[in-house]
């Protein structure tokens, strides 16, 4: 054989390969074109990894669409035994959709604004009904988009570094992606007051406000996964057995009272009514520094915003999930029509000057008739499952 041919052999070998491990890859693992989600199947689990860290693991639909029929793939699967989704990068679990990009599609009138809703609360209802046993864990920022993909789910595990918020009104938006299922069922009138005011909880709190089933200190996160990928082919008690004993052993703020707990008669007493004047007015006549501290936070709100907000969540406690999330998907186009979600989106995520120019300006000129328009049927394009 000459010289030539030899080469020629060689330099075909190792192009085999590299195409070959190129395949092999491909094989193991389904990761999207930019490998913004991860979807492996690791031990008895199938293992979901929110993975766009520099963007705080933000939602978008291109996310969704790979994350959906997995989740319905490993709901079938005889081979899988519980879902995992976390995020990587150790900032975020999920900081919310991706707002901007939904606002510059909005504004663009393009289909993708009614896409992103209409699949995102599909996937929230998907995780809500799914038949095998789904940890979410829930280490780092969980806003908005990341709540609702990981509230509707039957195990949440919260690290000393979970942050949650439903900062919605701040954006001309409402709590949505279950916000109305899931928030009025929170203890007294605790979620009346998470929505209302996007009031922050961080640790443990996320936990005693019933946002978390458990709580385990993140320097154990790790081998808590390993223990549940270890599991063999386990019941949903073998599950929340392995949760159960890492949360007995937790140890960071164990004796931390609820940050709200010395609030909360107060709490459930102002949000009771049902009508922001009137919640507005208990907060006035109150006049303790934190009520003062509320109504500053609630004055600087959209006026449409909060109205809506109360109405969904008083409407969505006596409401199925399904029928929140259908009510929700009105709520959603109908701010997408709207002036305050593009004002929001402006003043807190791209020039940021913090000074949104709410349209109106005034609660007492958002009025029940238009309100009635935001909730409204949409006959054919309404939300269907």
């Amino acid at each position: 054989m000459g010289l030539q041919q030899m080469w020629r052999l060689v330099w075909r070998f190792n192009s085999f390969k590299r195409t070959d491990i190129i395949l092999q890859h491909l094989r193991m693992s389904k990761h999207t074109d930019a490998a913004e989600v991860l979807l492996e199947r690791k031990g008895c689990a199938g293992v979901i990894t929110l993975n766009r860290p520099k963007f705080l693991n933000a939602l978008n639909v291109s996310m969704i669409r790979h994350i959906y029929p997995q989740l319905k793939n490993w709901e079938q699967d005889p081979e899988t035994f519980l879902i995992i989704i976390k995020g990587a990068g150790g900032k975020a679990f999920c900081a919310g959709g991706d707002i901007r990009a939904i606002s510059e599609a909005g504004k663009a009138n393009q289909k993708i604004a009614q896409d992103f809703f209409r699949e995102e609360y599909m996937l929230n209802n998907a995780i809500g009904s799914c038949q095998k046993p789904y940890v979410a864990l829930i280490h780092g920022i969980t806003m908005g988009g990341g709540v609702g993909l990981s509230v509707h789910g039957q195990f949440r595990v919260a690290t000393e570094k979970s942050l949650f918020a439903m900062p919605e009104t701040a954006i001309g938006l409402f709590p949505d992606v279950g916000g109305g299922y899931f928030l009025p069922r929170l203890r007294g009138k605790l979620g009346y007051f998470l929505a209302l005011t996007g009031f922050r909880l961080k640790g443990r709190d996320v936990y005693a406000a019933g946002i978390a089933t458990h709580f385990v200190d993140s320097e154990k996160l790790g081998m808590l996964e390993e223990d549940l990928l270890a599991l063999k082919s386990p019941s949903k008690e073998n599950i929340a057995d392995v949760l159960d004993a890492y949360h007995a052993k937790s140890k960071i703020d164990q004796d931390k009272s609820f940050i709200l707990e010395e609030h909360m008669d107060k709490i459930n007493s102002w949000f009771s009514a049902n009508t922001l004047e009137q919640i507005i007015e208990n907060l006035q006549q109150d006049g303790s520094s934190f009520a003062l501290e509320q109504l500053k936070v609630i004055s600087k709100m959209s006026p449409t915003s909060l109205k809506i907000t109360l109405r969904q969540l008083i409407e969505g406690s006596s409401k199925t999930l399904q029928e929140v999330l259908t009510m929700e998907y009105r709520l959603s186009q109908a701010c997408m029509g709207g002036h305050d979600f593009y004002e929001g989106v402006r003043a807190v995520l791209i020039d940021k000057d913090q000074s949104p120019k709410w349209k109106p300006a005034d609660l007492k000129e958002v009025t029940d008739e238009d309100l009635n328009e935001y909730f409204k049927s949409l006959g054919s394009n309404d939300l269907k499952f």
